[in-house]
This record gives structure tokens, sequence and C-alpha cells, in this order.
């Protein structure tokens, strides 16, 4: 596909080739088309197994250890932030190839996320003990988190959960003494095998505060090629990789909450291209490179996206240097658009008015997921007296103190009309 996409992007103008690009990306969110080779092979040699040394594809997914767990995870995760109950058929082909990984939430579409697990496990109850089952609690006192498990348990159809986290945490004070307890009980009683914490805000000091706790066995956090090669995140990795703990990524795309105009971008695709892969899974192949991770849980609601994800797990072509550095180029070109998390910073210019964090992701969901449910869904989570007061706020000591020079008054005022 590359050799016949390039000659056409050389023969049309700057403007058009963005244009395409851009077309092009929401079809590929996991990429289409660059990479059903692996997938077909796959199938066809079910029982054979390749090295990574001698093809460019294997025909089993990898696997990697989940920290300190003895547990192997498959290095792509099913993340089903949508109604499961209607899409039976992408459990089921998700198990065939490999993506045993299976990532969920109480939240989740209402519950449909949990629903949809529990009647393929009814269907297919021999495919339990082959599903690493990852759910979240969204309560923080051991009485809600008894409650949301006890009706996970119900949801899924299962007596037990490989991984439990506490979902969305923005400060390690939110998991205490008393969570040990509950944790320490709840695997004693074999209702959890493993537990940790997932974190979309201020990630690198969560993960560092866990790395010096000894019952903290898994973190999911975001993670992607505009975050990995900060100091702050490496310092992370490390401590939380020497400490035992399995490390997930989600939001490995690094999508950004307006796209700005790089020349930088179209080369960066191109050359994605002449190695046989969509920017998209490019992005998951930089993750991938990190030993240190586990597993991405990606978002993949349909096959298509399922398809693409996993023939570009099985892919060992290396993303060279060269891209390497474009993609850095690109994550520097752009920085103003991407919102990396780090609310301690802009929120406390507001006296915590407004989780910045939290609407930045729900605008992201909104226009880069292209799923406006979702996110109006997540922003009316948000404390009625925060989004009535987001228009009415003075945001330029917020401003003034992003790393990343966020246009943040600008992104609240978007929210606070498209997602009321």
């Amino acid at each position: 596909m590359s050799n016949d996409i390039n000659p056409l992007l050389n023969n049309i103008d700057l403007q058009s080739r963005r244009s395409f690009l851009k077309t092009a990306g929401v079809a590929s969110l996991a990429g289409v088309g660059t990479m059903i080779a692996p997938i077909l092979s796959l199938e066809a040699k079910a029982n054979t197994d390749q090295t990574s040394q001698t093809g460019k594809s294997l025909d089993k997914m990898p696997t990697r250890p989940f920290g300190k767990t003895g547990v192997e995870v498959s290095i792509l995760g099913l993340g089903t932030m949508f109604d499961v109950v209607s899409n039976q058929i992408l459990l089921k082909q998700a198990l065939k190839w490999g993506v045993t990984y299976w990532d969920t939430a109480d939240c989740y579409s209402g519950g449909n996320s949990e629903k949809g697990m529990g009647k393929f496990f009814t269907k297919y109850p021999e495919t339990r003990k082959e599903v690493f089952l990852v759910t979240k609690s969204c309560a923080r006192s051991n009485e809600g988190m008894t409650r949301l498990l006890n009706q996970s348990f119900e949801r899924m159809q299962t007596n037990y959960i490989d991984l439990y986290f506490a979902h969305g945490i923005r400060d390690i004070s939110e998991i205490t003494d008393e969570t040990k307890h509950w944790v320490d009980d709840a695997k004693k009683a074999g209702k959890i095998k493993f537990f940790g914490f997932s974190t979309h805000s201020n990630m690198e000091k969560c993960m560092m505060a866990a790395s010096k706790m000894d019952w903290i066995d898994g973190i999911m956090m975001t993670y992607n090629y505009r975050i990995m090669h900060t100091q702050a995140m490496k310092e992370a990795i490390a401590a939380c990789t020497e400490a035992g703990i399995g490390l997930t990524a989600m939001k490995a795309q690094g999508l950004t909450q307006e796209g700005l105009e790089s020349q930088t971008e179209l080369e960066m695709v191109d050359s994605f291209m002449k190695l046989g892969y969509t920017d998209k899974q490019a992005k998951m192949k930089l993750v991938w490179e990190m030993p240190e991770i586990a597993s991405i849980a990606s978002q993949m609601p349909n096959m298509t996206i399922l398809s693409a994800n996993t023939a570009a797990a099985l892919n060992t072509t290396k993303i060279a240097a060269v891209e390497q550095k474009l993609t850095q180029q690109y994550a520097v070109e752009t920085a103003s658009s991407y919102c990396r998390g780090c609310t301690d910073i802009c929120e406390s210019a507001l006296n915590n008015q407004v989780p910045i964090g939290d609407v930045m992701r729900c605008l992201m969901y909104s226009r880069q997921y292209q799923d406006r449910e979702l996110a109006k869904s997540l922003f009316y989570q948000i404390p009625e007296d925060s989004r009535l007061s987001m228009a009415l706020i003075d945001y330029s000591q917020a401003e003034k103190r992003c790393p990343h020079k966020m246009a943040i008054a600008d992104l609240m005022m978007q929210a606070a009309q498209e997602l009321a």
C-alpha cells in the first residue's frame, strides 16, 4: 500500500495532502488496510511460531510479564469503553487473535461494557480462564469498592477479577491504608488477584509514590510518544519497574485537542507508510518498543480497529531513528495542542475551581474519538458548580503556568458550549 499511496501524495498540493491525511487518520484510528498480511498469516498458521528475528510478522500475539505478578499478558489489550452487549463477535475475534487482556470499568457505557463480557462468559464459560480481566472502581471508600466489585461480579458472570483498579486517581492520597486492608481481604477471599490504579492526571507523581508502596501490583497511565521522553516520566517508569509494578499504557495515540498544521506531520506519516504502518499503528509501535510497558489498553469498538491493531502487534518492523526523530519533532511543534495531565500546575492557579484536565479529556473524546455521547457523559460527572462557573473564570494565571502554553481559556469556553 505504501508504494501506491506515497507517489499519489507527492502529486497533490500541500493543503490537499493535509486534508487527505486527516481523513485517512479517522479511518485508521488503529490503521486500515496496510497490515492485513499478518492477520492472514495468523489465521493460516495458527499452530506455527516464528521468531521476530527472521520474519516481518509473528504468528502469535506477543506477551510480556506483568510486573512481579508472575503473569504474562498480551501486549495488546482490548479497551471496551463501549457497549459490548451488542458486540459479542468482537470479543470472540479478539480472543481468537490472542488479545487476552480485556479492560473495562463499572462506569463504561452505563454498565453495558461489563454486562457484555458477562454475556460472553455465560455463552463461553471455558474462555474465562484465558482472559486477563481488568475492571475498575469509581468508588474510593471500602464500602463503595465492595458494592461495585460485587456488581462487577454479577454483571460479568465471574467470581474473581484478575486486576482491580481504583479508577482515575488524581493524587496518591486517594488510596489509603484502609484501602490496603480492603485489598488484602479481597485477595485472601480470592475475589481479586491483583490491585492498582488508573490515572490520567499527575501520572508521574502518582507512579513515583506507588513505587514506594509494596501493595500496588499494576498501574494504567496515559503514555505515548508525547510523554515517554520527558524526564519525569522516564523516572516514574524506572521506579515502577524497579518496584515490580506492571504497567499498562492508555491514550497511546497522543491525540491533540486541536490539530495544528505541520509539515513534519506529513513527513512523519509518509515515512511511517514506507515502513508499512499508518501513523496510528506506528505510534503504538513506539510504545511497544519500550519493554517496561506490559500492554497497551486500546479502545477498539469495531473489527477494523481490532484487526489493524492486531496486525501492528504482530509486525516486527522497527520504527527507525529517523521516524522517531520526526515523531519527537512533531510532538514539540504541536505541544500547545495536547494536555499532558499535569493538572496540579494549572488547577492550583484557580484554587481547583475547575478540573481542567478532566475537561480536556472530555474534549478529546468528543473531537478526536468522535464519541460525543461519552464526552458529555463524563462532562456531566464534573460537579455542577464547576461546570456552571467555567465560562466566568479568569484563566490567565493557569495559562501562564502551563508549561506547554495551551490556550486553556478558549478550550474551557469551547467545552462549556459544546458539551453542555
